[in-house]
């Protein structure tokens, strides 16, 4: 968690700055794609305080209203995030990159487009950096692509689609000022702000996705799962593990219920006694699994 945040809170002092820098270079120069830029870095700006947010509120300590706790509060603003980023930044975008082609403006003078992009270009490119550590430190041996998918923390995979993105879009910013200014074209400087916008939409979809899978709960991997049975199941009280779920209720807190078969010849103190034994088995191999309950049931043959 403090990987996550550390990369939010780098995140969010680049995004800050630059926004400022990119709505004056807009505001001097009349770029269509500095404009969306500047868009671009305010929504991203507003997309880290929600999600330090989420992390916050996500800690709360169980109460009576909510016996489970906080924890998938980060979910739900990650999910905000990333409608924000579509409606907001992608929206927006797209229609500013619209709105500078039905009525073009020649870019006279790119020069501090050019400074604003390259100073933004070098911290978002650092922001990219934290951002890509903390998310190597979590994905192990795993593949980017299955890590993502696989990744129970929606704020550190949420900065780093935001970070490639802001990347990606200074780069297209940079060719749509050049080629607009270079070839007396404006329209390409509004072409390369729908562009910016459609990335923007893409990568919204893309967080969407994840977020919401997450927010309507997902389980533990098949591999996990057979390790917590292969875990029960060596208690010599037990005869077998007839059912598990598993739900994430935040990055590192999974409930766990498991309903198990024991010995028919034992007693209620000597059940209770292997439940005791079996969850501190599960809790030491699996410090995420905050509750597991484990209810005694009948082998059916």
């Amino acid at each position: 968690m403090a990987s996550s945040k550390t990369a939010i809170y780098t995140a969010l002092a680049a995004n800050l700055g630059i926004a400022t820098t990119k709505f004056v270079a807009a505001a001097v120069t009349g770029s269509s794609a500095m404009l969306s830029e500047g868009i671009h870095s305010l929504v991203d700006t507003l997309n880290e305080v929600l999600l330090l947010l989420g992390i916050t509120r996500s800690q709360r300590p169980p109460d009576q209203k909510r016996p489970f706790g906080y924890g998938r509060e980060q979910y739900f603003w990650s999910y905000v995030v990333a409608l924000l980023i579509f409606a907001v930044g992608g929206g927006v975008s797209f229609y500013e990159g619209i709105a500078h082609i039905q009525n073009p403006e020649i870019i006279e003078d790119p020069f501090w487009n050019y400074i604003v992009l390259s100073i933004a270009l070098v911290l978002d490119g650092y922001s990219l950096l934290t951002a890509w550590r903390a998310f190597n430190a979590q994905r192990g041996e795993k593949g980017v692509w299955a890590a993502i998918k696989d990744s129970k923390d929606s704020a550190t995979f949420t900065v780093l689609f935001e970070d490639i993105s802001d990347v990606m879009g200074l780069l297209i910013a940079f060719l749509g000022v050049f080629l607009s200014h270079t070839l007396r074209n404006p329209y390409l400087d509004g072409a390369a702000s729908i562009l910016i916008g459609l990335l923007l939409v893409s990568v919204s979809v893309v967080l969407a996705r994840e977020s919401k899978s997450l927010l309507m709960g997902e389980g533990v991997d098949e591999e996990t799962s057979q390790r917590i049975i292969a875990l029960t199941e060596s208690d010599v009280a037990v005869l077998k593990s007839v059912s598990i779920g598993t739900i994430y209720l935040g990055p590192e807190e999974i409930t766990l219920v498991q309903g198990v078969a024991f010995q028919p010849e034992l007693t209620t103190e000597a059940i209770n006694q292997a439940i005791v034994r079996i969850h501190k088995s599960i809790q030491q191999s699996f410090p995420s699994i905050k509750r597991p309950f484990i209810q005694p049931v009948a082998l059916v043959e």
